[in-house]
């Protein structure tokens, strides 16, 4: 297809394509002249993942960049080129390590990854942005007097293990190791907010059972 069909079935303005292309984010189409290049669905794919990205992930330009980078790179395995396209995006700021809420957080982390099992995230621990978020959260509700630890979490986590199984039965259904890299990144950014709003519901239709619409 044409940039002019390639804007048309992605919706997404010529301007707004090539300025997607001139900063790396889609690959370039195959040259006919000069001044005429033919695209694929490939690049209408890759150009609705940006899209979704920079849209309702509110990733950064150079953060998209930097993710796609790592969603290329075949000469990665699997586990590490979804952990650096997943590490890649934006992420909580780095815990003070001196901080006594924190520390205890540190402890209460390990003990909970100990008691679910989870050795292969154990060892990922000193470079894993979510393993830090973890600590963060963990900090913040002990801070503000709440004495949550592994025993409060752990149901949780086991829930989310659920969760990640279906992400990657999901994932691998995808023909192609570059679209099931692609889909779970856009997971990583899709499923959040609809966790999150499911989550939502699910405490309204609980708490309404429980007391009612007054």
């Amino acid at each position: 297809m044409r940039l002019a069909e390639l804007s048309r079935r992605s919706g997404v303005s010529t301007a707004t394509i090539k300025y997607y292309l001139r900063e790396g984010l889609l690959p370039p189409g195959r040259q006919i002249n000069a001044t005429t290049a033919e695209y694929d669905e490939g690049h209408l794919r890759r150009l609705r993942l940006v899209r979704a990205m920079i849209q309702v992930g509110r990733v950064p330009v150079a953060k998209v960049r930097e993710v796609l980078g790592h969603v290329d790179d075949d000469s990665l395995g699997r586990s590490i080129r979804l952990g650096a396209a997943l590490w890649a995006l934006p992420q909580v700021p780095e815990p003070d390590e001196d901080d006594e809420y924190v520390q205890a957080a540190h402890q209460e982390v390990a003990t909970l990854l100990d008691r679910l099992g989870w050795q292969n995230a154990k060892r990922l621990t000193s470079i894993s942005p979510a393993y830090r978020s973890l600590v963060v959260a963990v900090a913040a509700f002990r801070r503000l007097g709440y004495d949550w630890g592994a025993e409060q979490v752990a149901p949780y986590a086991e829930l989310m293990h659920r969760t990640a199984v279906l992400d990657l039965d999901n994932m691998e259904t995808h023909p192609s190791e570059a679209e099931r890299i692609e889909f779970a990144v856009l997971g990583a950014i899709l499923n959040e907010p609809l966790l999150r709003a499911l989550h939502r519901l699910a405490q309204e239709e609980e708490s309404t059972r429980r007391y009612g619409f007054e």
